[in-house]
């Protein structure tokens, strides 16, 4: 691959999401304060939301990580469960062991006993759900139910969902309006800028072992932003291409063609322009032609050869 030709350890671009190339994009920090404020006041569902490939899954896994001793979590990345099959998930997240052939209700009781012992212990119980959007109505009744746990001053467990826009639409639902009006904080993620890409894309190198991730020619970052809308995973896909075949060319830097050709590759990406000298040129191209007719025009004057300027410019013309 393309490893040695750049000077760097490993793939920068991977889809994988890995917290050690957590760059901290301004909307990233955000949600995470929003995270820590929300779980810090105890109460309520959180929801984060963001479009396919923002960094949902990424933030994800950086609060799992950096949730301190005081928590518990608890983490479903697959909820396409049924009401019985969320409350089994939960369970096993919680070390809860459940009797072959118990009803609802003895789930639910072996769960709030387990509950109460980590509150007693003073600690919370988080339950952090990705791709919420996939839960199906009646296990979303079946979480608000769960999160009815409480002492008479706590919450025994507090409820994160990642998902992507439809969430919002199946939450405004009237039959879930009651876990709508749970939701105490909420964060949706934006999608990057120029800027923004340019950074995000030399952090990446640096942490891939780059000396200084300047790899991406000046402007080159311009076309990738309308490439991927600012899509951090579809910034990953053009980047890892571009790279490909800056290598395959023997260059060592990614011009505009390479970002191009990539995208031109990608299904998800949106049409680039053409290279902004291309839409001054043919403006310039009238100007000297303007100036070329005027000296004609000029030159047959002084030499006594006087023609209507006009007609200078239809000869030029022809």
């Amino acid at each position: 691959m393309y490893l040695y030709h750049f000077g760097i350890r490993e793939l920068p671009f991977t889809l994988t999401p890995n917290t050690q190339y957590f760059f901290g994009l301004p909307s990233h920090k955000e949600a995470i304060e929003v995270l820590r404020t929300a779980l810090s006041a105890g109460e309520g569902f959180i929801k984060v939301t963001g479009e396919v490939g923002t960094g949902k899954t990424l933030i994800c896994r950086k609060l799992l990580n950096e949730l301190d001793k005081s928590f518990v979590s608890a983490y479903i990345p697959n909820p396409y469960l049924s009401p019985s099959e969320l409350r089994k998930a939960v369970a096993a997240e919680l070390n809860v062991e459940l009797s072959e052939g118990g009803d609802q209700q003895e789930f639910t009781q072996r769960i709030q006993k387990r509950l109460i012992e980590i509150r007693k212990s003073n600690r919370t119980a988080v339950l952090i759900i990705d791709e919420a959007q996939a839960l199906p109505d009646e296990s979303i009744e079946a979480l608000r139910l769960m999160t009815n746990l409480e002492t008479e001053s706590h919450k025994l467990i507090q409820v994160v969902l990642f998902g992507q826009p439809e969430l919002n639409d199946k939450l405004a639902k009237k039959e879930l309006r009651q876990l709508r009006q749970r939701i105490t904080f909420s964060y949706h993620l934006q999608q990057m800028d120029t800027d923004q890409i340019a950074q995000y894309v030399r952090h990446r190198m640096r942490v891939a072992g780059h000396a200084d991730g300047a790899i991406f020619e000046p402007g080159v970052c311009d076309y990738m932003q309308i490439a991927s809308q600012g899509t951090p995973r579809i910034v990953n896909i053009l980047c890892h291409k571009a790279l490909m075949l800056a290598f395959g060319e023997g260059s060592k830097t990614v011009t505009h063609s390479h970002i191009q050709l990539a995208a031109k590759d990608t299904e998800a990406a949106f049409v680039v322009p053409k290279p902004r000298w291309f839409s001054w040129l043919l403006p310039t191209a009238a100007v000297a032609m303007t100036v070329m007719i005027l000296g004609i025009a000029q030159w047959h004057l002084g030499s006594g050869n006087i023609e209507d300027i006009s007609t200078v410019s239809t000869q030029v013309q022809q």
